[in-house]
């Protein structure tokens, strides 16, 4: 597994990472027993995988406890973020006096004595500057061996700008993909700062897997999208199946894509199974060159810039 520079933080990461918001989480999905889940997250160790996300609302809180379960004994082997703002209840709520019980409660069901990355969870983006109390919390936490960084997770390069031109952040997790190219305008800023970036949704919410198309139906979260956009997302993953060759996966094709970027630290697909797991470590075997990557910007700038689809 490569390894990338998490911005200037001195930490080294896994170009796949590990995201664990479907780790416990039996609500959304088919769920896995606790062991299953324990063992998942060896074998990615086990692969090279070293970077793992996660936050207090995962899973009900779950997803913390599984890790700190499932870490335990290699706590020295892994690099771990979670966030503030989502309660294990599924209450929000960024008051800055619950942040410091927040991450010592994520210390606990981590079972560690510091995360290397907190991150405020898609906060409103008054909360964004250096006005924020959060800030100053966070850097006490810092000072006190608690974290070693923080930032934001955020979906825009309107929020990027924010935080890198007025904070001391040092990570930013942030939403992008090949429809969602929107916060590359944010990526030269940050890596200009030694800001280390962590890619979400790099699969969108999985069309970019290819196992949906413009006749797909959903239940649960995914039931959000219109049949409007069931249709567009659907006659888009046509166009991508057109310009990537037959013998490349959607899902590698998606994730060389946003490693093409070099701001571009980690990026941290949802993980069910050993079977996801194996393809999206797989990922990193092969580079995408330049030329391709131009041809998904430019789909971007035909389709969607200006126009984005909803998430």
């Amino acid at each position: 597994m490569n390894k990338r520079k998490l911005g200037n933080t001195e930490l080294l990461v896994s170009e796949i990472g590990f995201g664990s918001w479907q780790l416990g989480n039996t609500k959304d999905w088919k769920g896995s027993t606790d062991q299953e889940a324990i063992e998942l997250v060896h074998k990615a160790i086990e692969m090279g995988c070293n970077f793992f996300d996660t936050a207090p609302n995962y899973a009900g809180g779950k997803s913390e406890e599984l890790l700190g379960k499932a870490l335990k004994g290699k706590r020295d082997e892994v690099v771990i973020s979670t966030k503030f703002g989502h309660f294990a209840d599924g209450t929000t709520d960024y008051d800055p006096s619950l942040l410091r019980n927040s991450v010592e409660n994520s210390l606990r069901l981590l079972q560690t004595d510091y995360v290397d990355s907190v991150l405020l969870h898609n906060p409103p983006f008054e909360m964004l500057n250096d006005n924020s109390k959060h800030f100053e919390i966070l850097e006490e936490l810092k000072k006190e061996g608690k974290i070693k960084a923080y930032g934001a997770s955020v979906d825009s390069s309107k929020e990027m700008l924010e935080l890198i031109n007025t904070t001391d952040s040092k990570v930013i997790e942030v939403m992008f993909n090949i429809f969602y190219q929107e916060p590359k305008k944010a990526f030269e800023l940050a890596e200009e700062n030694g800001v280390g970036l962590i890619v979400k949704v790099p699969l969108d919410s999985g069309w970019l897997t290819g196992k949906y198309d413009k006749n797909s139906s959903f239940k649960g979260i995914r039931s959000r999208w219109s049949p409007e956009v069931i249709r567009r997302r659907g006659e888009l993953v046509e166009e991508i199946k057109d310009i990537k060759d037959e013998q490349t996966s959607m899902v590698h094709e998606a994730l060389r894509f946003i490693l093409g970027f070099s701001a571009v630290s980690t990026v941290i697909p949802g993980i069910r199974n050993m079977s996801q797991l194996e393809s999206n470590l797989a990922a990193t075997n092969k580079r995408m060159d330049s030329k391709q990557i131009k041809r998904y910007e430019d789909f971007y700038e035909r389709h969607l810039a200006g126009n984005d689809l909803p998430w």
